[in-house]
């Protein structure tokens, strides 16, 4: 007898979940709803920002920009790439000096949102112009709330929610149009390696190199050279010169006396 219970009461509930959900497909096809969207023209910003190295911790980074401000950029996540040279480089890889160069692309997309909403139903009850309770084609009422202006069909004639009456069948059909902004940003780091160097002052390295284990040279015999005195000592006289000087002469005049003789 329980089991018999027991089975009759799950098919109550198998049998109550399938009228459920056919009365939920009912209401779903007499209340339907569509959304369009109508995408506007985009619009685009380009910034770029400059800056120098100046300290990497970990994965913070210190950016000496244009204006000569220090920048922060605290927790650099691991994925973030700068191309340098032509090579990805990552938070670890950069190096005091870099140059980096950081482009925003913001892409801003004008967009209208309409919401289309149709519902059928009988008048079950009325509170203008707030409220309306329908009955649904599947028997099952609805309440649904009124937006300021709504016009109602009835039976091809348009009224308001004054002019509601309990057993009107009637149609109404919602438009509602919502403006959204769609905002996008691209990033993109590029960046140049750090100058290099420049060369060092260093001391000039004179190198002398000496023979090892050369044999000594013979020693150069040393001459003794008279020293020629700088000056002769007057102590000379000049009578002998004078005599000789005499003797040449009367030797000259001897001589041409013999030639014109024998001439």
């Amino acid at each position: 007898m329980n089991r018999r219970n027991d089975l009759q009461r799950v098919l109550l509930a198998l049998a109550v979940g399938v009228v459920g959900l056919i009365l939920n497909a009912n209401v779903s096809a007499q209340v339907q709803t569509k959304t369009y969207t109508t995408t506007g023209q985009p619009t685009k910003e380009v910034k770029v920002d400059r800056g120098t190295v100046v300290v990497v911790d970990g994965n913070d980074l210190v950016v000496k920009a244009e204006d000569g401000h220090l920048r922060h950029f605290a927790n650099v996540p691991e994925s973030a790439r700068a191309t340098v040279d032509g090579q990805q480089l990552g938070i670890h890889d950069l190096k005091p000096g870099m140059t980096l160069e950081r482009t925003i692309t913001t892409t801003t997309t004008p967009q209208m949102i309409t919401t289309v909403k149709h519902v059928t139903g009988t008048v079950w009850s009325v509170n203008p112009p707030s409220s309306v309770i329908l009955t649904l084609e599947d028997g099952t009422n609805q309440a649904f709330k009124i937006p300021d202006g709504q016009q109602f069909d009835v039976d091809g004639q348009m009224t308001d929610a004054w002019g509601l009456r309990k057993g009107m069948k009637i149609s109404a059909t919602k438009v509602t149009e919502v403006p959204e902004t769609v905002v996008e940003q691209e990033k993109a780091v590029t960046g140049t390696m750090p100058p290099p160097d420049p060369p060092a002052d260093l001391p000039l390295l004179v190198v002398i190199l000496l023979p090892v284990d050369a044999p000594a040279p013979d020693p150069v015999p040393v001459q003794t050279a008279a020293v020629a005195p700088d000056a002769l000592p007057e102590t000379a006289s000049q009578l002998p010169l004078i005599g000789m000087l005499g003797v040449l002469a009367l030797l000259s005049g001897l001589a041409l006396r013999e030639v014109r003789v024998r001439g």
